[in-house]
């Protein structure tokens, strides 16, 4: 299925609606992006594009639409497909008069997942009712009122990857949270340059693509629950030691996607303890890796019974919440190989 992506000056948004019909599903403002219908592209997919026979891009723009699908490949945090030019590429990606994008269209695109996409762009000076297009790239000095191919290039990279138009808030303070906008904007208004996804852009890529390793950071536009578990040996002999075993995932939701049961590793979680019977938790220090993803671990030496437990605290660099796990017991044994301590228990020897 073609989805036209409608163009218009920006100062006109408030006239216009977003007339797009083929979003899977409603989108509440400031959260991820939408995602379109149509299905996905693989995991890490290499989509190869050329340019689109008899509407060769100009020198110029060839270099500004290579750098917006470089800018896919360093700022999707996720596992989206990526965009590489070859001259034998199956993706077409064409300049100029032969442009499909509709009455006020600047760029356009097509996708049919996971096979095949294409792209157009309007050529320079194309005359509209608001008046004639401006690149910035065909000017030593950009003038005011032109667009930014890079930042339409990556727009449209990122319609082919599935994405919708992101709802803003009414006010648009949020316009830099996405680049895939249903108005862009030119130069001088915010946003007219930007060369990276936006964190709500990202946050639908990782849901749908998942993201790139299991310490890779979650993009701060989800908010995504997590869940904390603790083991422990249920005994230990006196003077000895047991290892707690806390477990990290992203909680098990539909609504997450790929992200759901995730392990999440290089986080900072902490062990926690109390003596049985009081409430006071203390602090017994940072847990190291564990042996398997999103797993952590520290080794206690103990001398009475304990209770532990692990916190993990919402960092405030990525979208995850914080979680507690459930109280493990650890009951101390009585002393066994002299010389016993005099604070071990009555009649341990």
């Amino acid at each position: 299925m073609k989805h036209i992506r409608d163009r218009r000056l920006a100062v006109l948004v408030s006239t216009l609606t977003l007339g797009l019909s083929v979003l899977a599903g409603s989108a509440v403002a400031h959260g991820p992006d939408p995602f379109l219908a149509g299905g996905a592209f693989g995991q890490n997919q290499a989509l190869n594009f050329s340019w689109r026979s008899g509407a060769v891009p100009v020198a110029a723009i060839q270099t500004a639409i290579k750098a917006a699908a470089a800018d896919v490949t360093a700022t999707r945090g996720s596992k989206a497909a990526t965009f590489t030019y070859a001259t034998t590429g199956g993706n077409p990606i064409g300049y100029g008069l032969g442009a499909t994008c509709g009455v006020n269209g600047i760029a356009c695109f097509t996708r049919t997942a996971p096979t095949s996409f294409t792209m157009w762009l309007r050529e320079q000076g194309h005359v509209f009712d608001w008046g004639s297009l401006k690149w910035c790239q065909s000017y030593s000095v950009p003038p005011s009122g032109c667009f930014d191919v890079e930042t339409i290039a990556l727009d449209e990279f990122g319609h082919v990857e599935g994405l919708g138009h992101h709802v803003n808030e009414p006010d648009e303070s949020d316009y830099l949270d996405a680049v895939v906008q249903t108005f862009s904007h030119a130069k001088p208004q915010v946003g007219w340059n930007v060369h990276a996804f936006g964190v709500c852009d990202v946050a639908t890529l990782q849901r749908v693509y998942d993201v790139l390793s299991w310490s890779a950071k979650y993009s701060t536009c989800n908010l995504l629950a997590t869940t904390l578990t603790v083991a422990a040996p249920a005994t230990v002999v006196y003077g000895g030691s047991a290892t707690a075993v806390a477990t990290l995932k992203v909680t098990d939701a539909s609504a997450y996607g790929r992200l759901g049961a995730n392990p999440l590793s290089g986080r900072v979680v902490t062990l926690q303890t109390r003596a049985p019977g009081t409430t006071t938790w203390l602090v017994a220090g940072t847990m190291t890796a564990g042996a398997t993803a999103g797993t952590y671990a520290r080794t206690l030496t103990l001398t009475a019974d304990v209770q532990v437990r692990a916190v993990f605290k919402a960092p405030t660099d990525e979208g995850l919440g914080g979680s507690i796990s459930s109280t493990a017991t650890i009951d101390v044994g009585p002393c066994k190989v002299a010389p016993c301590p005099m604070s071990a228990p009555a009649g341990s020897q």
